[in-house]
């Protein structure tokens, strides 16, 4: 029988201060032999060794990473998608996911084979930098990782970050991606909405499925307490925003009723797409079963229910 005390901590992170906060946290309470990798590939290599095959391990390792990541791809979505563009269907990837720009997250799901490019991903800072030019925002306070409000920035924004002085004087405070947050934080946007800006939020899901569990929405928790303080409405830029549904059909030249949108979760995706008139797919191979799928309200139900993406094609083509 294996004993505890032989079983080898591999830990992949490309941060390296995350990797060397990991390893203090671990050290104070293990004595377990630890090996560490800048990256996913490195790690793997490593595991496949024969040295290591009958080696037992506790793997942990950092979701995006560079070389490989820890993305998963649901079944049918490479095919799916290689398909449609081999059609010229047009088609956009949007996801909540607002840590990084479309510029960095696309190549992430190309590398695991999705086919889809930089302009063909929108995030919510995508939607957020297409929506405040219109309504007069000329400085935003980001409470978010610098990927958070470099579109806002490209887009001609000015942004700045709680650190940052004149943070009271802004348009906007827009809310993303942000595990660092602090108390002074929130302050930072409470009183620049007492000043008169405008509250933007980048995802009002409270937690996200991933393959161990839920995960807190940052943004949910953070824009949360802004609100509780100031009482501010929020202007929703992720899903199932309105205004994300409408970046959509604009970047695929469609009117909104024409827009197909494929999801698992009926409070996010299905929302959307009821009330934009928009059709709505529900897939099976993520939170959501066919059995959930029948017992949503209409307002949350899709249209057709999709036992494999597989179908996606052939609902198309029975239209």
């Amino acid at each position: 029988m294996q004993r505890s005390d032989d079983v080898v901590i591999a830990l992949a992170e490309d941060d390296p201060g995350h990797l060397w906060l990991i390893e203090k946290s671990l050290r104070a309470i293990l004595t377990n032999n630890l090996v560490k990798f800048g990256n996913g590939r490195d790690a793997l290599d490593y595991l496949r060794s024969e040295e290591q095959a009958s080696q037992p391990h506790v793997i942990l390792l950092d979701l995006n990473m560079p070389v490989m990541s820890g993305y998963q791809v649901l079944p049918g979505a490479v095919e799916i998608l290689s398909e449609l563009k081999a059609r010229g269907i047009p088609f956009v990837v949007l996801t909540n996911g607002s840590h990084y720009p479309a510029s960095e997250q696309a190549p992430k799901l190309r590398a695991v084979g999705l086919p889809i490019s930089d302009d063909a991903l929108l995030t919510p800072s995508s939607v957020a930098a297409d929506l405040m030019p219109r309504r007069g925002v000329k400085r935003a306070l980001v409470l978010g990782t610098p990927g958070v409000g470099q579109p806002l920035a490209q887009a001609g924004i000015q942004t700045v970050f709680p650190n940052d002085e004149g943070t009271d004087r802004v348009d906007a405070v827009y809310i993303g991606w942000h595990p660092d947050c602090r108390m002074k934080d929130i302050e930072a946007a409470a009183k620049a909405i007492w000043n008169g800006a405008e509250l933007y939020v980048a995802s009002d899901v409270p937690f996200f499925a991933t393959a161990s569990g839920k995960t807190m929405g940052y943004s949910y928790a953070i824009s949360a307490a802004v609100r509780r303080i100031t009482r501010s409405p929020m202007i929703l830029t992720g899903k199932p925003s309105l205004h994300a549904l409408r970046l959509v059909a604009k970047r695929l030249a469609l009117p909104m009723s024409k827009v197909g949108v494929v999801g698992d979760d009926p409070l996010v995706e299905m929302i959307m797409a009821r009330r934009g008139g928009a059709v709505g797919f529900g897939v099976t191979t993520g939170i959501s079963k066919a059995r959930d799928w029948v017992n949503q309200p209409p307002s949350r139900r899709p249209h057709r229910v999709l036992r494999s993406l597989g179908e996606l094609l052939a609902a198309r083509e029975s239209r």
